[in-house]
């Protein structure tokens, strides 16, 4: 390992607390995403970027939605640009139901870190600050250009964040992205399924509950094409054998970082009714009933095709319509790209063994990096207890993904 790299890690293990504290006050940073207010979030990322002297723009489409932009630029020559993503939104807390530690507390005890937002992703995003606090310091060392985007809007798929970002301002752009959302420490995000969320509404003229045999349920008929709906896990998804290489390979590191049963599905359609809203009074036949559904789609399915197949579901329903609510097409780059090998190596140096690359389940902002044909990567800490009750992370792996990026972030803007 370089003289650099060793330095890197020294400075790591003599922050250690500091790191830890930072991302428990981090968390006490109150900012639900709805409603979207990350003032307090990012007015703690500026301050701790004021400390380091660190120069950084604030770019707000929506005032209470503030992204932080960093940059600069390596003394060694020219080389390459690596984008930092992470974001400082995070899911709502309800009324805290389930939780036994304070939800906004940030409580570090036996040996983890506990909050919202602890896993998914403020974790993440304080390995992309420190990544660029640390190397900023060797910037004199290193080619080419360092960005750190700390956004805002990810819960809510970036309209005022990230998206806001790549549509207006192509300077973040950069040769390659590194992110580090809740993805496992076992495995390399290369690509994410695409979603498509749809409203089913179903109505009929209803009636008297005792009186069925002159009135049509629109919750029965519902039901019935709930039931339909579940055939979209049929459709087939053609993959290049690049791909299916990187999946076949990954099958045991998806099942160990996302679940039994997650490498099954990465494939394939997935369909979940998230919410079904039918009937006012127990005696009455139903006049109407909708279904939010959340549809995910593999690479290799896009939504027109899924449209196709809903179409001729719905003809068999005419009291049935459909609206999209939101949409976003599967992404994916090179799962064996430069940044990958680079991540690769440094784990198996830290950890002794070789995550492999694979497609998540859920969504992140690297999308948008991947529908701009620059490749984008996520490497991050177990998503286990991520949007759940006690969501926590393990502090022995925070600090393994801080390690992490800073080190392949060094490397790629290391060499030639």
């Amino acid at each position: 390992m370089s003289e650099d790299k060793e330095t890197l890690l020294a400075w790591i293990e003599r922050d250690r607390d500091d790191l830890i504290q930072f991302l428990s006050r981090f968390i006490r940073a109150k900012s639900p995403n709805p409603p979207g207010d990350t003032l307090a979030a990012a007015e703690f990322v500026r301050s701790f970027l004021d400390g380091q002297g660190l120069t950084y723009r604030v770019i707000a489409p929506q005032p209470t939605m503030p992204n932080l932009v960093a940059t600069f630029e390596g003394a060694a020559g020219p080389g390459r640009h690596l984008v930092l993503n992470g974001h400082m939104d995070v899911f709502p807390v309800s009324d805290g139901e389930g939780w036994t530690r304070d939800p906004w507390g940030g409580e570090v005890a036996d040996g983890r870190v506990y909050g919202r937002g602890a896993c998914d992703m403020k974790c993440g995003t304080t390995a992309s600050i420190f990544t660029f606090a640390y190397l900023a310091k060797l910037h004199d060392r290193l080619k080419g250009r360092l960005t750190l985007t700390a956004v805002s809007d990810e819960e809510t798929f970036g309209a005022w964040g990230s998206r806001y970002l790549m549509q207006h301002h192509p300077e973040v752009h950069g040769d390659c992205c590194l992110n580090g959302e809740p993805s496992s420490p076992h495995t390399i995000r290369f690509g994410e399924k695409g979603l498509l969320w749809l409203k089913f509404t179903v109505r009929t003229k209803g009636g008297h509950g005792a009186y069925t045999h002159r009135a049509v349920s629109a919750t029965k008929i519902a039901s019935r094409l709930m039931i339909d709906l579940e055939s979209l896990g049929d459709i087939a998804a053609p993959l290049p054998a690049n791909l299916i290489k990187a999946i076949d390979g990954a099958h045991d590191a998806i099942e160990q970082g996302l679940g039994q049963g997650a490498a099954a599905i990465v494939p394939k359609v997935t369909v979940n009714f998230g919410v079904v809203r039918g009937g006012i009074k127990i005696n009455m036949v139903p006049a109407d009933c909708t279904i939010e559904c959340d549809i995910r789609l593999p690479v290799g399915v896009d939504k027109a095709r899924v449209m196709a197949a809903i179409g001729q579901i719905l003809a068999r329903y005419p009291e049935a319509k459909v609206e999209e609510i939101n949409s976003t097409p599967s992404s994916w780059c090179e799962p064996y790209g430069e940044m990958v090998e680079i991540l690769r190596a440094n784990v198996e140096r830290l950890k002794g063994f070789k995550p492999p690359s694979i497609i998540s389940l859920g969504g992140t902002d690297t999308r948008l990096w991947r529908y701009a044909n620059v490749p984008a990567y996520v490497y991050g800490p177990s998503p286990a207890s991520m949007g759940g009750p006690d969501e926590h992370v393990e502090i022995d792996e925070f600090l393994h993904v801080v390690r992490t990026h800073v080190l392949s972030a060094y490397d790629y803007l290391s060499r030639a």
